[in-house]
């Protein structure tokens, strides 16, 4: 009998606006797919292009993600916790092993492994991570169109010099992380 390994990344623990987003994906022997590496040393091309393929070709793979409310009232660790237990929760196929990348796993019934730097180390966990940072920058492109002035199809909502000039002029939105500290410095001018 198979066994079914589900890799789990995140993209968007640094930023200071939007969901933070995680991928599982177990994929297909029968069917690999070349090319997959950490989703950071990838073109954006390069991503988009797999993302598709994993679609395709894994055996399943779900999104799961946590709101800027849930990250202000659990802290964005546990938030990410959180999204990553939902992105498991979501495949159609149960695995029997997660590989999760970074140091800490969720709080779940899944045997499982948290590996530094899977990202690069395991096909599953790169997959995840290619999924989920194509989510999480489509998320920002669509962020972008409805304010423009933000840029955040440019620095994708991580704390630039350009995101902080933004937030200077412009003020804080809706969906800013409120808890995080150059939220809670420009509320504080605002008032």
């Amino acid at each position: 009998m198979a066994e079914y390994i589900a890799g789990v990344d995140e993209v968007g623990r640094g930023p200071l606006v939007g969901d933070v987003v995680t991928a599982a994906v177990i994929l297909d022997p029968a069917k690999p797919i070349a090319g997959l590496n950490d989703s950071k040393k990838l073109s954006e091309k390069k991503r988009i292009a797999l993302s598709e393929e994993i679609k395709q070709k894994a055996l399943c793979w779900a999104i799961g993600r946590a709101t800027p409310q849930e990250i202000d009232t659990l802290n964005i660790l546990h938030a990410t916790m959180l999204a990553m237990k939902r992105a498991v929760e979501g495949l159609s196929v149960q695995p029997d092993f997660v590989r999760v990348d970074g140091n800490r796993l969720p709080d779940w019934q899944y045997s499982a492994e948290a590996i530094v730097k899977g990202d690069g180390l395991h096909a599953e966990i790169s997959a995840a991570s290619i999924l989920a940072k194509v989510e999480r920058d489509n998320d920002m492109i669509a962020l972008h169109a409805l304010h423009p002035q933000y840029n955040f199809a440019g620095h994708k909502g991580y704390p630039t010099k350009a995101h902080f000039e933004a937030l200077e002029a412009y003020g804080v939105l809706p969906c800013y992380r409120m808890s995080f500290k150059p939220v809670q410095a420009r509320l504080a001018a605002q008032k």
